[in-house]
C-alpha cells in the first residue's frame, strides 16, 4: 500500500517518499524546494504560503503516491 501523508508532513520527508512528486509541487507554485528552509517547512505551511488549501494538496500528493 502506498504511504500517506498529513498536513504535518514535512517537505523533506515527502520528497524522500517519492522524489518523483517534486513536478507536482513545481506545478503549483513551490519552486523552492532545494532551498533548506523548504525542507523543515510542513505540507501545511507550504501550501498557506502558496494560497492553497492545506487539505485539499494533502488530497492531491496523497491521490498521486497512492497512483505511483
Amino acid at each position: 500500500m502506498a504511504q500517506q501523508v498529513t498536513k504535518n508532513t514535512m517537505i523533506g520527508e515527502l520528497l524522500q517518499i517519492n522524489e518523483n512528486i517534486a513536478p507536482l509541487l513545481l506545478n503549483i507554485g513551490m519552486h523552492c524546494l532545494g532551498c533548506p528552509s523548504s525542507q523543515m517547512e510542513s505540507i501545511e505551511e507550504a501550501a498557506i504560503v502558496h494560497g492553497m488549501e492545506p487539505d485539499a494538496l494533502v488530497g492531491q500528493i496523497n491521490d498521486f503516491l497512492a497512483a505511483n
